[in-house]
C-alpha cells in the first residue's frame, strides 16, 4: 500500500531546492532545465573526473558533495545512475537514513517504474520514474533538445499531477507508462534509438570504404526522409530491395559484405529477414518473390542459381 499523502504535495513550496546524484549525462541537463523553471540547484555528487567536468559546465557554483548531503540539502533529488546501480543506490541510500520524509525522489531510469524506489517510499520519500526518452551529449545542447521531448512517466496515482508538472517544467511531453509495461516501454526505444546509432555508423565505414568521401552528407537526408517517412507511414514507408523481392540485388549484398566487412553481415541478414516479413505481411512484399528472397537470407551465400546477382534488374527501381 502506498505511504504517500496528497498533504506531502499540497504543503510543498512551488520552487523546490534541487540535488543530482551521478552527474552523468542526464543529470546536469535534467536539472539546469529545472533552473530555468525557477527551481534552485543545491548540489550535486559526481565520481569521475568526466563527471565532474560536466557538472561544472552545466551547474556552475552547485557544490560537488557526497550522495547523503545532496539528499540533505534538497527537496527534490534527482537520481541519474547506470541503470543496474540504482536499486543498490536507493537501498543503501534508505538503510543510512539519508532519505527525508516528504522528500521527492525521481530516477530516470527507463526500465525501472516507481517500485524500484520502495525502500526510499518507505522512509517517507515522494517516488517519481522520469525517463526523457533522449539521447543526451552531456552539453548545454542537451537542456534545448529537452523542448518537446517525451518523458515515460511512473508514479502513484497521488503523485502523478507532479509528475507530469515536473515534465512540463523541463519542457518535456509527459506520456504515463504503467509499471509492469517499463521494460517493454525501454526496449522499444532501445531498438530505435540505440540501435539505429549502429546502423548509421556501419552504414557510414561502408561506404567510406565504397570511396564516399563524405558518407555524413550522403546519408543525411536520405536517413532523414526515411525517419519522416516511416514516423508518418510506418510500414507503408518500407523501400528498397528486399520490400521489392530483389533476391539477386540482396544476395550481392550478402557477398560483398563477406568480403568487405563480414561483421557486418548477421546484422545485415537480422534486418534483412524483420523488414522481408514485415513487407510480407503488410501486402508490400510479393508472395510469389518471398520465396526466393526468403532462401537468399536464410544461407546468405550470394545470387540464387540461375542469376547473375542482379534478379534481371538493374538495381535502381526505387530509393535505397
Amino acid at each position: 500500500m502506498s505511504t504517500v499523502h496528497q498533504q506531502d504535495i499540497e504543503d510543498r513550496p512551488a520552487r523546490l531546492t534541487v540535488g543530482v546524484v551521478g552527474a552523468g549525462r542526464v543529470g546536469p541537463a535534467l536539472a539546469a532545465s529545472l533552473q530555468l523553471a525557477g527551481h534552485r540547484p543545491v548540489a550535486v555528487s559526481g565520481v569521475s573526473d568526466a563527471s565532474r567536468r560536466r557538472a561544472e559546465t552545466m551547474l556552475p557554483d552547485v557544490p560537488l558533495v557526497p550522495p547523503a548531503e545532496v539528499l540533505q540539502r534538497s527537496d527534490l533529488v534527482l537520481l541519474t545512475v547506470p541503470d543496474d546501480a540504482l536499486p543498490g543506490l536507493v537501498s543503501g541510500l534508505a538503510e543510512t537514513g539519508a532519505v527525508r520524509p516528504g522528500q521527492l525522489l525521481v530516477h530516470t531510469s527507463g526500465r525501472y517504474g516507481a517500485k524500484v524506489l520502495d525502500p526510499a517510499l518507505r522512509a517517507g520519500a515522494l517516488p517519481l520514474a522520469l525517463h526523457p526518452a533522449m539521447t543526451f551529449t552531456g552539453s548545454p545542447v542537451d537542456v534545448q533538445r529537452l523542448a518537446g521531448c517525451s518523458f515515460g512517466v511512473t508514479a502513484p496515482e497521488e503523485l502523478r499531477l507532479a509528475a507530469e508538472a515536473l515534465v512540463i517544467e523541463m519542457g518535456g511531453e509527459p506520456e504515463w507508462i504503467s509499471e509492469e509495461n517499463r521494460p517493454l516501454y525501454h526496449a522499444a526505444l532501445a531498438l530505435g534509438a540505440n540501435h539505429l546509432v549502429t546502423l548509421v555508423a556501419q552504414s557510414m565505414e561502408l561506404l567510406r570504404t565504397a570511396g564516399v568521401g563524405a558518407p555524413d552528407r550522403m546519408l543525411g537526408p536520405l536517413l532523414g526522409a526515411a525517419l519522416d517517412n516511416a514516423l508518418r507511414s510506418g510500414d507503408a514507408a518500407l523501400t528498397g530491395p528486399v520490400a521489392r523481392g530483389d533476391a539477386g540485388t540482396v544476395a550481392a549484398h550478402v557477398d560483398e559484405l563477406r568480403k568487405h566487412a563480414p561483421q557486418a553481415v548477421a546484422g545485415y541478414l537480422a534486418m534483412a529477414r524483420a523488414t522481408a516479413d514485415r513487407a510480407l505481411a503488410h501486402g508490400l512484399l510479393k508472395p510469389e518473390l518471398a520465396e526466393d528472397l526468403l532462401g537468399v537470407l536464410a544461407d546468405g551465400p550470394g545470387a540464387p542459381d540461375g542469376t547473375d546477382g542482379t534478379n534481371g534488374t538493374n538495381g535502381t527501381e526505387g530509393n535505397a
